[in-house]
């Protein structure tokens, strides 16, 4: 099953590809994502552990990334967050096996849900976190946000510096 944990994990990333020559506190980003700072330092932790972002701990400490922004796919987000268990659960208790339905309805479900995988992984994979932070800008610019101008500002500096 998909938790929330990729959606914060992913709003992680996007505040520090923001932030990237700051860096982040876990209560900084913890107020943006508007959850406790134990939360994101768990998120922050899978995603050193899979490389997407290196850690300085103590007094002027935080996350930065590890990776140029448009090099991690939401794919690599939702691998290193999310276990393995599969997108869909089947029945809690085997089926009974005499019944025309549920001998075989597991075995067709498994099929399906296979397939809706492979097809969420393949639209992730083509998604980069540059990708979700340049839309999320473009959102706030277009709906007059309190800090739009310091975001886009953040962005053309980003850029200017990538360039």
């Amino acid at each position: 099953m998909i938790s929330s944990r990729v959606a914060v994990a992913v709003h992680v990333l996007a505040y520090l590809a923001w932030k990237r020559d700051e860096g982040g506190t876990s209560e900084r980003i913890a107020a943006s994502v508007n959850t406790h700072p134990v939360v994101v330092r768990r998120i922050v932790g899978a995603l050193r552990n899979a490389g997407m972002v290196t850690v300085q701990p103590g007094v002027g400490g935080g996350a930065q990334l590890a990776r140029h922004p448009g090099e991690i796919t939401l794919l690599d987000v939702y691998r290193a967050v999310e276990d393995d268990e599969g997108l869909f659960s089947l029945h809690p208790q085997q089926p009974r096996r005499e019944c025309s339905i549920g001998g075989n309805i597991q075995a067709v479900l498994q099929g399906v849900f296979c397939r809706a995988k492979v097809a969420m992984e393949e639209v992730l994979e083509r998604v980069t976190v540059e990708d979700v932070g340049r839309e999320v800008m473009a959102r706030a610019q277009a709906g007059g946000c309190c800090d739009a101008a310091h975001v886009a500002g953040g962005l053309v500096e980003a850029e200017a510096r990538r360039g």
